[in-house]
């Protein structure tokens, strides 16, 4: 919803609102937040409000000056889950220097854009995404543990399925936020749970994701429960992703909508422009050790590939024949900014329809019935924290797309997390210790 600083200002007026939090990621897609009371809000949207970067891990070792906050009075949202007196209300904001220049780490100024070029171009895309999550039980002194939540599968009920009423409870809140979900159900890991979202412009939907994860945490922790976005927090268990479906609008058409059955030239080309740089980007998608070991695993795709039919490949594209026909990109999880994964994923898809890039034959069959001979003529996802560094290091892609202070800051910090991973003997308590309780 669309809103001026003046009817925010009277909403929080109106609404018994305390306090406010401002809300923002680091490039890392850590979430951030600043309180203020409600009455300094109108001289946080005039001037900003100054914060340290120094002093937090994920802003490009900004140590020479601050940066200020400032609140977008369209992300205006209640807290429900917070007291009805004394109201709280967050925003998301832009990150500027103090001489009003946006500061080269926020993913928001990024994405919107990655947004504005595609608009230039005559596109305009919608996301959807579906996110995973384990739930794992407390001890009884409220230390975590890594007991699941229950031993439930794919689609099962209650009582098997004991997240149904946490789930619920999730979707409830999200609406109050004005955030949709569309479904949600048991996965198929023991106390893995999943919810859809419905389409909506792709900044909406980095905000929803980023809001969808804080919600799920405090409904979590209010029932007694820890919820991680740990890509695989479970070594034998399937691993928890993001799938981002992408639907695009060229004037009053569907690109990605079959014409005669078949996908359109253009459809095609930007499905190519995806895998040609899906490569270079899966460093801003994959951002973790661990995230190496839920790809190529229990449907996890592997390979450069996409395909009508096949759940397990990189991209799928449903011919529904509907209008509402869109691209299923499978390979991220929630350890990205999502603000900086979806704008490359715009870009991308620009380059590749600009290019009028081939696409390659699909991959219809399961890589576990395929000949190995085959297998080996495919192009691979990185297979590691470091594969995906050497890809971005290289990447002319990223070079056109990111600032450059950017890409050698993400570069430093993932190559040292990668080297102490391949130092470290016991992978499964450094990943318990670097990621399980943080992600």
């Amino acid at each position: 919803m669309k809103y001026t600083e003046r009817e925010v200002l009277q909403f929080v007026e109106e609404n018994d609102v305390k306090f406010v939090k401002l809300m923002f990621c680091d490039i890392f897609g850590g979430l951030r937040s600043i309180s203020i009371v409600s009455s300094e809000l109108k001289k946080a949207f005039r001037k900003g409000l100054l914060f340290d970067a120094a002093k937090l891990s994920g802003f490009m070792n900004v140590y020479n000056t601050d940066l200020r906050l400032f609140p977008d009075p369209n992300t205006l949202a209640l807290l429900p889950w917070r007291p009805q007196q004394g109201r709280v209300v967050r925003f998301f904001c832009s990150i500027k220097y103090p001489d009003g220049t946006a500061f080269e780490g926020d993913g928001r100024f990024f994405l919107k854009n990655a947004i504005d070029y595609a608009k230039s171009k005559g596109y305009n895309f919608q996301i959807g995404t579906s996110c995973e999550f384990y739930l794992f039980e407390k001890s009884d002194d409220n230390r975590l543990t890594k007991i699941p939540h229950d031993y439930a599968g794919y689609c099962d009920a209650a009582p098997a399925d004991q997240g149904e009423n946490v789930r619920r409870d999730i979707c409830l809140t999200l609406e109050q936020m004005d955030i949709h979900p569309e479904s949600s159900r048991h996965e198929n890991g023991p106390g893995q749970n999943e919810i859809d979202f419905q389409y909506s412009n792709a900044l909406n939907a980095a905000d929803n994701l980023v809001t969808f994860k804080n919600v799920v945490r405090s409904v979590a922790d209010r029932n007694g429960l820890y919820a991680t976005f740990m890509p695989k927090p479970l070594y034998d268990r399937p691993g928890s992703g993001l799938h981002i479906m992408l639907f695009c609008m060229k004037g009053t058409e569907n690109i990605f909508a079959p014409r005669m059955d078949k996908l359109t030239a253009e459809a095609e080309s930007m499905i190519a422009g995806v895998l040609d740089r899906i490569k270079d980007i899966t460093l801003f998608l994959n951002c973790t050790a661990n995230s190496y070991g839920r790809l190529g695993n229990l449907l996890a795709p592997k390979f450069v590939s996409w395909s009508h039919e096949n759940h397990a490949q990189l991209i799928r594209v449903p011919m529904t024949g509907g209008e509402e026909n869109g691209i299923i990109l499978r390979s991220p999880d929630n350890t990205c900014n999502p603000y900086f994964a979806l704008g490359l994923i715009i870009y991308a898809c620009v380059e590749g329809a600009s290019k009028k890039k081939k696409l390659c034959e699909p991959f219809n069959v399961s890589a576990s019935m395929a000949e190995q001979e085959e297998l080996e003529k495919m192009e691979r996802l990185p297979a590691t924290l470091d594969e995906a560094v050497e890809y971005a290091r290289n990447s002319d892609f990223l070079a056109e797309h990111l600032p450059e202070n950017l890409i050698e800051h993400v570069i430093k910090v993932k190559s040292e997390e990668a080297e102490e991973y391949n130092r470290c003997e016991d992978k499964e308590m450094f990943e318990t210790v670097k990621y399980f309780y943080k992600l």
